[in-house]
């Protein structure tokens, strides 16, 4: 492996120094960028923040104003000979852009994604399913790589669309993995199917998941871990960087490489940074990913907090912490009302007694309406779950919600050809 897992902070911080110098001097390669950092930026310097702060962030809607049929000409800086494969943004244009890896990116690619396993206390005794999407999107083939490279054994089954998940079922039960990996959504469709068909996956062979591209709400995660009988880890990537850092056994946030990202979490409006445990958002420098897309102080959009010193022991403990605030998460506005969808998600999966949702809105003789669809585990009435949830969410909420109850297994079916689970729609006129 490319880099070895630091032992102090001080370690941590030189390396930051050397490779910061890097990144800038790779972003002023770049036809982008000329003009936008000064000329005259001192690289003895950048461990300044006077100094670091006269880069301008990078955002989104910088990115949007680049012909995607250009970006490889004015945004990157390496020779197509070079490039081993290109990742799929996540999102982050309306027409999504291809970020080139060179050779020598995908070295510290599999390394960061590696870095997972040994978080989550994998070995070469494990083998693991994988139920990411393979494809242009990065994270199936480089978590099945990454596996590969540490000796764990792999199943590259894909998400649904590629493997039907009656299919991914009964592999489960053939194979016996000791790990699977997906997003959390459709490890959720997984377990409610086979819970559907009387298979009890919580006394079965998979005692670790890992999961990834997705939040994971505390509810959420209870739901997953008690009908799988499993333990999930959480890592948090952005294709922009790579997998940027993963949980720990105290599954208190992400334990981020800043010896392979430097990060700041910033003031949205001052752009000063933040203390620790306010939030503030997150800003990306890869220190080794950076061959041929020099993303310099990049605004991932995402709203943290971050802790310098978390309660996860073992080797990666030496890495800060970041915790999502879920701020940048969807919502509808029902009738005037805010519906935030992480916070209705947390609602839902916190009753024990709904195996998984969707909610719909539309337009009916001119009026909004809301459907929340559920699908319910045991054998409680129907009456009574739709009286109790329609109650609760119109005192949590303060909507009225129509609840329609569906067949066990029905959401897991539709979502099946969904890279992510469609578990909002909006269909108003």
């Amino acid at each position: 492996m490319p880099l070895k897992i630091p032992t102090s902070k001080a370690q941590i911080q030189d390396i930051q120094t050397e490779r910061k110098r890097v990144a800038v001097e790779r972003a002023l390669a770049s036809p982008f960028h000329k003009g936008r950092i000064p000329a005259d930026i001192d690289l003895d310097r950048l461990d300044d923040p006077a100094e670091w702060n006269r880069i301008p962030i990078l955002d989104k809607e910088m990115l949007r104003a680049i012909p995607p049929q250009d970006f490889l000409n004015k945004f990157c800086n390496a020779p197509r000979r070079d490039i081993a494969e290109l990742w799929r943004s996540g999102g982050s244009t309306g027409t999504p852009l291809f970020y080139p890896r060179t050779f020598k990116d995908m070295e510290y690619g599999r390394l960061s994604f590696a870095r997972v396993y040994d978080c989550a206390g994998a070995t070469a005794e494990d083998t693991v399913h994988d139920s990411f999407p393979l494809g242009i999107h990065p994270v199936g083939t480089l978590m099945a790589r990454a596996a590969q490279s540490l000796g764990i054994g792999v199943n590259w089954a894909g998400a649904g669309n590629s493997t039907p998940s009656q299919a991914q079922i009964n592999l489960l039960k053939m194979l016996e993995p000791s790990m699977w990996m997906g997003m959390s959504s459709y490890g959720l469709h997984l377990a409610n199917m086979a819970e559907a068909e009387g298979i009890d996956l919580a006394n079965g062979s998979v005692k670790t998941l890992i999961c990834s591209a997705e939040q994971v709400t505390d509810a959420k995660r209870r739901k997953i871990e008690n009908i799988w009988g499993a333990e999930l880890y959480d890592g948090f990537g952005m294709t922009e960087a790579g997998m940027m850092g993963c949980e720990g056994n105290a599954h208190d946030g992400f334990l981020v490489f800043t010896d392979m990202f430097y990060i700041e979490v910033l003031d949205e409006e001052t752009l000063e940074p933040v203390a620790e445990g306010v939030p503030g958002t997150l800003v990306v420098t890869p220190l080794w990913t950076n061959h041929a897309t020099p993303f310099i102080r990049w605004n991932s959009g995402d709203i943290v907090t971050w802790c310098e010193q978390g309660d996860s022991t073992g080797p990666y403990a030496i890495f800060p912490v970041i915790k999502h605030t879920h701020r940048t998460a969807g919502f509808f506005k029902v009738r005037g009302i805010n519906m935030n969808h992480t916070e209705f998600e947390d609602f839902m999966f916190g009753n024990d007694n709904i195996a998984d949702f969707k909610v719909e809105l539309s337009t009916q003789k001119d009026l909004e309406n809301l459907d929340v669809f559920i699908e319910v585990r045991g054998d409680i009435p129907t009456e009574q779950i739709q009286d109790e949830l329609k109650i609760n969410i119109r005192n949590t909420f303060e909507v009225t919600a129509g609840v329609n109850i569906l067949d066990r297994g029905s959401l897991a079916q539709e979502f099946e050809q969904s890279i992510k689970a469609q578990r909002f729609l909006d269909k108003r006129t």
